[in-house]
């Protein structure tokens, strides 16, 4: 916990960064948020950065789209390449829906 906070504060620019970037690159939220399995089955909301055009499909995974390519914005496509569209991850950790060591919980099937 004590890690995560941590970290939020030093990553705390980056985020300005990235966030700044992805609002000039299109509209829309600037986080996504994705209902996933945690401890005990219980369900939370796990936190990433929107990489994804607004109009995408929301229930289809990315690698069942037509044209993939296609819907991802550009900053989105650097974000994804460099997993920088995990980092609001960090406010998970600290809320304790999830750990920083362990496998990425689950998709919530709807």
């Amino acid at each position: 916990m004590i890690f995560s906070i941590v970290g939020l504060i030093v990553l705390s620019p980056l985020f300005l960064i990235l966030i700044i970037a992805i609002k000039i690159d299109s509209r829309g939220a600037v986080l996504f948020k994705q209902k996933r399995i945690g401890i005990h089955k219980s369900h939370f909301y796990i936190l990433k950065f929107r990489t994804m055009r607004i109009d995408t499909p929301k229930d289809i995974p990315t690698h069942m789209l037509e044209n993939p390519d296609q819907c991802i914005t550009k900053v989105g496509k650097f974000l994804r390449k460099t997993s920088l569209d995990e980092l609001p991850q960090i406010l998970n950790i600290i809320k304790g829906d999830m750990s920083i060591i362990g496998i990425v919980p689950y998709i919530v099937k709807i």
